[in-house]
């Protein structure tokens, strides 16, 4: 089931990198972040660990439901542009992506024994973070930066789950504390561009 949902996040993350509508781009990211609330809730269940069970409930809440609602709604008051196509060719993206996770593999295998769990998980959990990256750097505008940034986010929590089998929940608040941080700034970038145009 853990290997299944891992497959479902980056898949849904390799599928945001080519859509060129807003609204598609966050119904990706939120199934991206309901696969990572499911997977930390598959994780904390086999673990009987109550502060992963509730970080897995507060993902699928905030970051599935809340944070693309939010986009939404802050995307049609501020009258986004809806058609946002990348700004790396099609055809380069299909050659980056393979590239990037062959690279994140090859990264991976050196700290393979370091690791309490399986190390393609690390290796697909860094890989997230470099597409992630990639995401951010192909849009000009700025809401497909801000979802990049926000699965960078995704990727990173499941580098702490998979990696750690776990993390402290203090740090899980602490990542929450961060992304509601980051909705006060993308508002402000929001507004920013807006007043730009």
């Amino acid at each position: 089931m853990v290997d299944f949902l891992i497959g479902v996040f980056l898949a849904t993350l390799i599928t945001a990198l080519f859509t060129t509508r807003l609204y598609r781009l966050l119904f990706w990211y939120a199934l991206n972040s309901l696969t990572l609330g499911l997977l930390a809730l598959t994780i904390g269940t086999r673990l009987h660990d109550r502060a992963m069970l509730l970080s897995g409930a507060l993902t699928i809440l905030l970051k599935a439901g809340a944070i693309p609602y939010i986009l939404k709604v802050l995307s049609r008051k501020f009258a986004l542009v809806r058609q946002i196509p990348p700004g790396i060719k099609t055809q380069y993206a299909i050659m980056l992506v393979p590239a990037i996770l062959v690279f994140t593999f090859y990264l991976a295998e050196p700290i393979s024994h370091m690791v309490q769990g399986n190390a393609n998980y690390v290796a697909v959990s860094i890989s997230s973070l470099f597409l992630s990256l990639l995401l951010m750097i192909e849009h000009r505008n700025v809401a497909p930066k801000i979802v990049g940034f926000l699965c960078m986010e995704n990727a990173l929590f499941l580098l702490g789950t998979t990696a750690t089998e776990g993390m402290p929940m203090l740090v899980e608040l602490g990542i929450f504390f961060d992304l509601l941080m980051a909705i006060v700034v993308i508002n402000l970038l929001l507004y920013r561009e807006e007043a730009q145009s």
